[in-house]
């Protein structure tokens, strides 16, 4: 189980903070009592049946809107430790005059500021929270940081050793003639090789097949492309990683979406597996019968596949 608990002080961050946990994976619960931590976090590791939830990555807030209940955040926190769950505290905190400023831009009410102005509500927090600070593993100033330099700390924070386990990736095969994907982030033409369709042996196969891996491995610029996109989305998805991407959709095209493009996508979601990029492909055409196309060909039209 991967425990978060967040806290800090209000308008720091908190809020894009749990947005971007919720993306990476994590299970979050917001403005939550201490005291009943120990019993959920018993809860989804043991789940029903002794089983758990099937959850293994649990964000919770606790901060000053608990008010009172605060006090018992020492004694909740030993009994998790008594659970042998380990966990990570992350505060967020922020420069008094940058809080200020950030309430007056977004006029909203700060938790404390009940008979009293928001200076004095901020310099109360601080005091109230000062326990929770000691205790944290984690320490962000956000005075001086955009949401995406937000979004990264918390990504070095929550790594567990591969960079890129935060993003998943989509690799989807299609036809040109059967529309471009509409939700596809790049979209990578393999047209320029050679098309199987024109083979009369290899018409009806796939890229699946090994007489079409055999066909497309003959001719160099094949495994010379993949190893340059590879190559390219190793280097990229750190990057998209810092930007908060959590989802990297790639279509690959070719004429009918049956032969090149599926062959292309699932050599390169092996190369990238390899290299520690988790995918998935789908394959959007390949079941779109080729003969279709030449029973009703036009034989006063070029031909295609």
């Amino acid at each position: 189980m991967d425990l978060i608990i967040l806290t800090g002080m209000s308008g720091a961050g908190k809020s894009q903070a749990v947005n971007y946990l919720e993306d990476q994976g994590y299970f979050c619960i917001d403005n939550l009592p201490p005291m009943i931590l120990p019993e959920l976090v018993r809860t989804f590791i043991k789940g029903q049946g002794g089983e758990g939830y099937g959850i293994d990555r649990l964000a919770f807030v606790v901060d000053i809107r608990s008010n009172e209940l605060l006090k018992g955040f020492d004694a909740a926190m030993e009994e998790i430790d008594q659970l042998a769950c380990p966990y990570r505290i992350i505060f967020l905190e922020a420069a008094d005059q940058v809080l200020v400023n950030r309430y007056r831009e977004t006029r909203r009410r700060h938790p404390l500021a009940t008979g009293i102005g928001l200076s004095e509500a901020i310099s109360r927090e601080r005091v109230m929270l000062q326990e929770l600070r000691e205790r944290a593993t984690h320490v962000v100033d956000t005075s001086m940081m955009a949401i995406p330099a937000l979004r990264e700390e918390l990504q070095r924070i929550i790594s567990r050793g591969t960079e890129n386990q935060s993003i998943s990736v989509l690799i989807e095969s299609f036809g040109f003639k059967y529309g471009i994907p509409v939700d596809c982030d790049n979209i990578y033409d393999v047209r320029f090789l050679p098309n199987p369709f024109y083979e009369t042996d290899l018409r009806m196969c796939s890229g699946h097949d090994e007489v079409i891996r055999t066909y497309l491995n003959t001719f160099p610029e094949t495994g010379e492309y993949i190893d340059k996109q590879a190559d390219l989305l190793q280097y990229l998805m750190p990057f998209y990683v810092r930007e908060g991407k959590v989802r990297l959709m790639i279509g690959i095209g070719c004429t009918g979406g049956r032969h090149r493009s599926v062959f292309i996508a699932e050599e390169m979601s092996t190369r990238l597996n390899a290299l520690g990029i988790h995918t998935a492909v789908h394959h959007r055409d390949i079941g779109k019968d080729p003969r279709y196309a030449v029973i009703n060909r036009d034989p006063d039209k070029p031909r295609e596949e």
